[in-house]
């Protein structure tokens, strides 16, 4: 017979877009952009490599030292041995079995990120915390590393769960564009962040939105230590790292000194402002904030801060805070000052007014939909109620029954004995990636299910590799994006993978769990049960949608739900009657003061918003870390997604690091040369990028690159988190503090 050498197209979904991809014999050869996006990524390029690479897991795979002899101080060293799936599942399943026998199921903690694909059903982080909730439970964890210190800190400020005010009660870019007139981006807003999102990002529109805003004559300020961190055209305010908190009180401080504070919005809508003036005017501390005193912490020239606040108080002003601000020692400080700030100029619920979070952080977030609920798939409840926060997992790992401070509890960490990852790369994204690697030889027994040989895969004891998003049918839908994408198998899986529920049907059937986990359904029949649900849900909204194999036939529609006019927003509604729509905090308004987090008691976090200076940063330099490293998102991939490709393009590795005229002359470093990132925590190489778009005395290395070997004394690709701080927040955030360190440089 004839091979047919024919080329296939089809579209697909993914957290970064929608995209064309070209199938030729079994293989994906190549991907192009979708045509409705108008500024589409580049990041689908390196599919087609990835997808086929020489790193996939290619048949389940057990350490041979954990084989034979149960060994777990040897996790990131030796040898794996390929079973049969039958013979692995069986392993995987006793050793599971025996863990909960004997020790409970609070001593398994059930890791996920969210983020393995964008498809509703083959959702990495629903199928392992279902499987787990089917066999008695896990311990979970509290938030992201994303937004982790946001989501402990702003509902105590504004009484909204801090993601649901930032997806739904912020203003529209359309408000926006319609409405601002100053627009204030503490940590800038960088389209290359938002070419990502959660469920998919179909039209890529952050910088188009700028285009419109610099048409209508917006003023547009980008604060903070690089001017990349927003699109050509905005001011750049050069303000160190870490400082955004002191420079926030400077301009509180010009409001009240030259009477421009809205005082009538105070009295109506806060509470605590005469709790936190004293400080502000320093007859409680004994150190008034002026923009002197600012000055020489933030670096920002004190001229510069009293124009900022006036202009700030003449127009409408948008104050706008990027995630990677509450990652940091004290993050709680900035958010919460930015609300404080907010309440002062008076605009908060105005529309284009006040504050909002996380624009340009994912693609989405600025996007106006009719609300028109996604598909989920039910994880069950969990009968395990001990959560850890979700940054904390070196320190749970070492410290198992240590009491530790959250939030207004204090808790024991618990002792886990398993750890099932599925759906992430925690030797990617956690901080002090050499102290997780001493973590993570406490567990029995870590499985992984995992496309690549990833760090993480490479510290598991059993690894059961998984489909990628081309190898199984799927349904692309976000909240946040107008587009239904059916997400078609692509190709054949590749090697022995298997989708992760069908992992998880073979493990709960040995279990005696099957008839819970699968309810009798195969992975077809569960995307048909789920799309009717949704189908169902659409025809109440009168929005219509074609069955399931209509969408299979179309591949991809175009909904009808775009709000294109101004939307009131929760704190409008607020604004316009604040007894009617009180806020869910204890005084029913915004908390300037908050008397609870008073009563914790925490050394660093106190009742109202303060600068708080972190354990690094440069007012702290030294000779032997004189640098402040910065560790953004990548650009040219998600997280650490797709670097298996990456590891073959040539000059991609190791990652480059952006350094300032100055500092790159002391050293005499040049564009292009290797260098040695170093600090008393680690070390690993980088190219080096000499540029003046970074404030001097800072680096900025991207997360991604893959960790490497557990005892190389350098990490080979650039991975940032080698030199990272592992330490939470504060006691009442305790999230990620990944952009407070010191490092040096020097050529290698």
């Amino acid at each position: 017979m004839a091979q047919d050498n024919s080329i296939v197209t089809k579209v697909t979904s993914s957290h970064w877009g929608a995209f064309e991809v070209d199938v030729q014999d079994g293989k994906i050869i190549a991907t192009r952009p979708f045509k409705a996006d108008p500024n589409p990524t580049d990041i689908p390029q390196a599919v087609p490599a990835a997808v086929h690479h020489k790193l996939r897991v290619a048949r389940p795979s057990i350490r041979r030292a954990w084989l034979e002899k149960r060994d777990r101080a040897g996790r990131g060293d030796g040898d794996y041995v390929e079973l049969p799936w039958d013979e692995a599942l069986d392993i995987a399943a006793a050793e599971i079995d025996r863990i909960r026998k004997t020790h409970g199921n609070e001593a398994i903690y059930g890791g996920s990120y969210g983020w393995s694909s964008a498809g509703r059903f083959h959702h990495a982080q629903s199928q392992v915390h279902r499987f787990l909730n089917k066999i008695g439970g896990y311990v979970s964890s509290f938030g992201s590393y994303s937004t982790g210190c946001a989501q402990a800190i702003m509902p105590h400020v504004l009484g909204t769960p801090f993601l649901q005010y930032t997806y739904d009660c912020q203003d529209s870019w359309q408000t926006i564009a319609d409405h601002t007139e100053t627009l204030v981006m503490f940590g800038g807003i960088n389209p290359k962040n938002a070419q990502v999102s959660m469920g998919g990002i179909t039209e890529h529109d952050t910088k188009t939105w700028f285009d419109v805003f610099a048409d209508k004559g917006m003023r547009c300020i980008n604060i903070g230590p690089q001017r990349t961190d927003s699109v050509d055209g905005c001011d750049w305010l050069q303000c160190r790292p870490a400082t955004d908190t002191a420079l926030m009180l400077a301009l509180a401080y010009v409001l009240e000194d030259e009477g421009l504070t809205d005082q009538a919005f105070l009295e109506s809508y806060t509470t605590g402002f005469e709790r936190f003036s004293p400080y502000l005017r320093g007859t409680s501390d004994g150190v008034a904030k002026t923009p002197e005193w600012a000055s020489g912490l933030c670096g920002v020239a004190p001229d510069s801060i009293r124009e900022l606040a006036r202009r700030m108080a003449k127009t409408r002003t948008l104050i706008t805070l990027s995630w990677s601000l509450q990652r940091a020692e004290h993050g709680e400080q900035p958010y919460w000052m930015s609300v404080v700030l907010g309440a002062m100029l008076g605009q908060i619920g105005l529309p284009g007014g006040g504050v909002g979070y996380g624009y340009g952080a994912i693609g989405g977030i600025g996007k106006s939909m009719r609300a028109m609920s996604g598909m989920t798939l039910d994880q069950g409840q969990n009968p395990i109620k001990t959560q850890i926060p979700v940054a904390r997992i070196a320190d749970m790992l070492l410290n198992p029954g240590v009491p530790y401070d959250f939030n207004g509890k204090t808790e024991p960490y618990p002792d886990i004995k398993l750890v099932y990852w599925a759906g992430g790369n925690p030797f990617h994204h956690h901080q002090d990636l050499n102290r997780l690697h001493k973590a993570w030889q406490q567990p029995d027994c870590v499985i992984v299910n995992e496309p690549w040989w990833t760090a993480t895969a490479k510290r598991a004891d059993i690894v059961f590799p998984a489909t990628t998003p081309y190898e199984r049918e799927d349904i692309g839908r976000s909240s946040m994006d107008d587009y239904l994408f059916n997400m078609p198998q692509m190709i054949a899986p590749q090697g022995q993978a298997r989708d992760d529920y069908d992992i998880f049907v073979g493990l709960s059937d040995r279990l005696g769990t099957e008839p819970a986990f699968s309810e009798g359904r195969s992975g077809e029949e569960w995307l048909r049960t789920l799309y009717q649900e949704y189908e169902n849900r659409s025809d109440v909204s009168e929005i219509p949608v074609p069955n399931f194999d209509q969408l299979r036939k179309q591949n991809w529609i175009h909904l009808p739900i775009k709000n294109t006019s101004h939307t009131t927003s929760q704190l409008a509604r607020f604004r316009q009657n604040p007894r009617e729509h009180a806020l869910k905090t204890p005084s029913g308004k915004i908390e300037i003061f908050s008397e609870t987090i008073e009563r914790f008691n925490y050394t660093d976090c106190g009742g109202h918003p303060m600068w708080l200076p972190p354990s690094e940063w440069l007012g702290d330099a030294s000779d032997k870390a004189p640098l402040h490293l910065v560790s953004p998102q990548p650009g040219d991939k998600l997280h650490s997604q797709l670097e298996a490709a990456l590891q073959d393009v040539e000059g991609a590795r190791p990652e480059t690091i952006v350094m300032n005229p100055e500092d790159a002359a002391k050293r005499g470093i040049e564009t292009g040369e290797i260098v040695r990132v170093f600090n008393s925590r680690g070390a690993c190489r980088a190219r080096a990028l000499v540029s003046g778009d970074i404030v001097q005395g800072v680096v900025a290395l991207p997360t991604g690159a893959w960790y490497g070997e557990a005892y190389d004394n350098i990490d080979k690709n650039g991975n940032p988190n080698v030199l990272t701080l592992d330490v939470g927040t504060s006691k009442l955030g305790q999230g990620s503090s990944a952009h407070t360190a010191l490092v040096d440089v020097s050529l290698l």
